[in-house]
């Protein structure tokens, strides 16, 4: 019975793309924290952690099961549990869904607000993001980007009971960042998104336009960043080492305006992931 269960985790573990859940709980925790209210305080915590890690990661489940079709035309997706039939697909759909609303019914027992948050983080992803937009526009992205911005908005919440600017700002940043991610995979597969029919910028508008919108939306993340870093209150250490940073990605940025290339963009997508976590790191400080 353990080993069997223990099996079943191995195999819907990569449903949950397990480093992009893990990197928005920890800005959803950031969102917490940024609010300087009592981090000691372990069960409001472990609630946070816990509810974010269910939705995310229920809502990733449920967009594998959605796109397991053209999933398996694309030679970068082909062999996922749900595409390669190790996982069936009314198994996979149960799965996410008591794990999505797992996660929603605990954000919402804990405070209302923060609960509604994250349904509209869900909602956005699955039903907005996925289901309908997806496969029809290649500007679905800025709906990912939204639901990509939800768990900081819901963390913040919950550390000051309200919505405020500097939510609003830091899941802006968020939102922004989001594009250098997405748009660097489409173009760097772009054969397989084509083959599957799934429009993206790349295809749609070109390369320039589509690196322009990765350089563009990166400064634009920096300068979300350092607004949200001023109004939380950071030291003047930890304000001087974001601006360093920022500094870095903004220049990397007009790098790839300048003179754009595969080598500056794939540059610019690693050092913006770094970038984030980072500030992530400093607004708890």
């Amino acid at each position: 019975m353990i080993i069997r269960l223990f099996e079943k985790i191995r195999l819907f573990w990569p449903l949950t793309k397990s480093l992009q859940t893990g990197l928005l709980v920890a800005t959803g925790m950031a969102g917490y924290m940024s609010a300087r209210c009592p981090v000691h305080n372990l069960s409001t915590m472990l609630g946070l952690f816990i509810s974010l890690l269910a939705s995310i990661a229920g809502s990733t489940i449920l967009n594998m099961w959605f796109d397991r079709d053209i999933d398996s035309k694309m030679e970068r997706t082909k062999a996922r549990p749900l595409a390669s039939g190790k996982i069936k697909p009314k198994e996979a759909l149960w799965v996410g869904l008591i794990v999505s609303f797992l996660g929603f019914g605990l954000a919402l027992f804990m405070n209302i607000g923060f609960g509604i948050i994250i349904f509209a983080g869900l909602f956005f992803d699955v039903v907005v993001y996925t289901i309908w937009l997806k496969r029809r526009t290649c500007w679905s992205i800025v709906w990912g980007g939204i639901s990509g911005g939800m768990p900081i908005l819901a963390g913040r919440f919950l550390g000051i009971g309200s919505l405020d600017w500097i939510g609003a700002v830091l899941a802006l940043g968020i939102l922004l960042w989001i594009p250098t991610h997405i748009l660097t995979f489409n173009m760097r597969y772009a054969k397989d998104y084509l083959k599957a029919g799934i429009p993206t910028v790349v295809s749609v508008h070109g390369t320039k336009v589509n690196q322009a919108i990765i350089a563009v939306s990166s400064i634009l993340a920096a300068i979300a960043m350092g607004m949200a870093a001023w109004g939380i209150g950071l030291t003047w250490g930890c304000l001087r080492l974001l601006s360093v940073l920022s500094i870095g990605l903004i220049i990397l940025a007009l790098f790839l305006i300048i003179r754009p290339s595969d080598r500056i963009n794939f540059g610019l997508f690693k050092y913006a992931s770094i970038y984030m976590l980072s500030s992530m790191l400093l607004m708890v400080v």
